[in-house]
């Protein structure tokens, strides 16, 4: 009873506070300012100092705010324009033409920013003036790069996946590990729609004015090597062993701050932009694990998670029945909250139930990143969505219909991934061993 009570209480404070236009992070902790007061004795000055300060100060968390600068450095260089011309000779030769464009271009960008707005900014800024110039749909321009945008919170360095990795204390290096071939293979199933979609409307292809692919192929590589050296230096490093996640940002950081300079897109006030919105948003993430961090220990002295994983239990829900459950949540909650605030707001009940009906947690962090993914284009807070709304003009409504094909794509995903799991662990376990 004093559970059932409890959770009232959380939700009516954490949902009146959401309501009024506080911020999440300051939400989540004066729900659990609110919920320690009423439900413990103890004192909740200590307890909040003493639970921050051991949830910011650990190393692993460092990575994070290099990630984000690294990005905001890159997202303010030429970079879309580069891998626009580099990508379209190659990937417009398929069925489909420049379209594919919006999937590769995302699935590179993701693999630098590891943000989802980033990406869904960066390249729409150079793709969608592009698409429009050959006379491609509406609906298919917005659609793959409102799916495709999304592939920075799965390809590695993501930092939603960072968040997550922390949250449950698991390595970020064998996350990213995991990440890796299940975010390269859904790009490949976003192509494979277009594909098939160009198949079946060969009538409207027909009027597409298609990209001239007799270009030096040379020249266009040459485009392309700086952004792929630096998506291997990154990434390489960490999956050889080289450097640990918060290393290899550094490396990034600084291949990023390199690459800006030999475009000569770095100026003295690009240069502080890239640091004060790097700040900002590093703030902003901080302030959500504050909240959330605070908020399951106040849940962890009231004995909800506990109570709840031992309700879930005793209903003896087979492992698939609770994956379903569990996307079906995770999708109606996209629908109000973004992606980073869904999982720090969930692990603490979440966590110790998904152990319980024995998920790897390396498996369950790339499964949540998708789920997560698709999240960013539900309507009404999808944030991927309203970043669309204001590149493209385009109504919210006529761009989440324009989404749904991709969303339906992410969902058969996720069902192939829980069919075979070995998708996510295998190259954690190869490289491990």
């Amino acid at each position: 009873m004093t559970e059932t009570i409890a959770i009232i209480v959380f939700l009516a404070s954490l949902f009146l506070m959401l309501g009024m236009g506080v911020w999440v992070g300051a939400a989540l902790l004066g729900t659990a300012v609110i919920g320690m007061s009423i439900f413990t004795s103890t004192p909740v000055g200590d307890s909040m100092a003493i639970n921050i300060w051991a949830g910011q100060s650990s190393w692993t968390l460092t990575a994070l705010p290099l990630f984000v600068w690294m990005g905001e450095i890159l997202f303010r260089t030429s970079l879309s324009e580069t891998l626009f011309r580099g990508l379209a000779p190659f990937l417009g030769r398929l069925p489909g033409g420049l379209l594919h464009v919006n999937i590769g271009a995302s699935a590179v960008f993701a693999a630098i920013s590891g943000s989802s707005a980033a990406t869904v900014a960066t390249v729409g800024k150079m793709a969608v003036p592009e698409l429009r110039k050959r006379k491609y749909p509406e609906k298919m321009i917005i659609g793959t790069l409102s799916g495709a945008g999304t592939l920075g919170l799965l390809i590695p360095p993501s930092i939603s996946m960072i968040v997550y990795g922390v949250t449950v204390n698991e390595s970020i290096s064998r996350l990213f590990m995991a990440a890796m071939i299940p975010g390269i293979l859904l790009a490949a199933c976003f192509s494979l729609y277009v594909i098939v979609w160009s198949k079946l409307n060969a009538k409207r292809v027909a009027l597409i004015e298609h990209e001239k692919t007799e270009g030096n192929l040379f020249k266009n590589l040459a485009d392309l090597l700086p952004v792929l050296c630096l998506i291997g230096g990154v990434i390489g490093s960490i999956y050889s062993g080289f450097a640990t996640a918060t290393e290899a940002a550094a490396l990034g950081v600084l291949g990023s701050l390199i690459l800006s300079f030999v475009q000569k897109s770095l100026t003295w006030e690009s240069f502080s932009e890239s640091v004060m919105q790097a700040v900002q948003t590093s703030c902003m993430i901080m302030l959500i694990l504050m909240g959330a961090g605070f908020l399951s220990l106040t849940m962890g002295f009231t004995g909800i998670p506990a109570a709840l994983a031992q309700h879930i239990s005793a209903l003896e829900l087979s492992p698939f029945t609770l994956i379903i459950l569990l996307t079906v949540f995770y999708i109606f909650l996209g629908c109000f909250l973004d992606g980073l605030s869904s999982i720090v707001l969930t692990m603490a009940v979440i966590e110790p139930m998904v152990r319980a009906a024995g998920f790897d947690m390396l498996w369950f962090g790339v499964y949540l990143m998708i789920v997560v993914e698709m999240a960013q284009i539900t309507p009404p807070i999808g944030f991927n969505l309203f970043m669309l709304q204001a590149m493209t003009g385009k109504g919210i409504g006529f761009i989440a219909r324009a989404s749904v094909p991709l969303f339906l794509v992410m969902c058969a995903f996720v069902l192939v991934l829980v069919a075979f799991p070995e998708i996510a662990t295998w190259l954690p376990e190869i490289l491990q061993n």
